[in-house]
């Protein structure tokens, strides 16, 4: 147990982004794949980033690194698709996750109504327009108004993130990385 003395004089120095990355590693998240851009240019990325905001408006916020080659994509093209990964799909997590992603053309998507990519299999994907973009240091905060939404997949189990790794509900992934 730590005295309130402690915690506040921890706090007032610096935090190592290992150690902040490490103990935010015992929460465990959803996998997502935000994809963006036209059919020409579509791009994607892996993100546990993602939080539902608001119901009234539907509102969702993304956090994509201020070096993502998806960043640019998502600002001009003025939306995102988040797409909720089923535990089938980790390849797909990981091939979105490096320096040297997928292609859209790589993975069953088709694009939506508002001509946003959408991967085929995924659990359930909202479609957002971007409404406003805050800094949050290394990374971008993107604030997105959900205006299409779909859940394609049935009875399939989500793709967690935990502990460094992919799981499935329950257990470990035979994947990891």
């Amino acid at each position: 147990m730590i005295s309130v003395s402690q915690s506040t004089s921890e706090q007032l120095s610096p935090v190592d982004g290992r150690a902040l990355r490490t103990v935010c590693g015992n929460f465990a998240t959803g996998v997502t794949v935000i994809t963006s851009g036209s059919a020409e240019n579509a791009a994607g990325a892996t993100v546990n980033s993602f939080t539902s905001v608001s119901v009234d408006p539907p509102l969702v916020l993304i956090c994509l690194h201020e070096n993502s080659r998806l960043l640019p994509v998502v600002q001009e093209s003025g939306g995102f698709v988040v797409n909720f990964l089923t535990h089938q799909q980790e390849p797909v997590a990981w091939a979105f996750a490096g320096r040297q992603t997928a292609r859209i053309e790589e993975v069953p998507h088709h694009m939506s109504a508002g001509d946003m990519p959408v991967l085929s299999e995924a659990l359930a994907y909202l479609e957002c327009r971007l409404v406003t973009e805050y800094d949050g240091g290394d990374h971008a905060i993107l604030l997105g108004e959900v205006v299409a939404l779909g859940a394609p997949a049935k009875k399939e189990d989500p793709l967690i993130f935990f502990q460094g790794s992919m799981r499935e509900l329950g257990r470990e992934s035979a994947l990891q990385r």
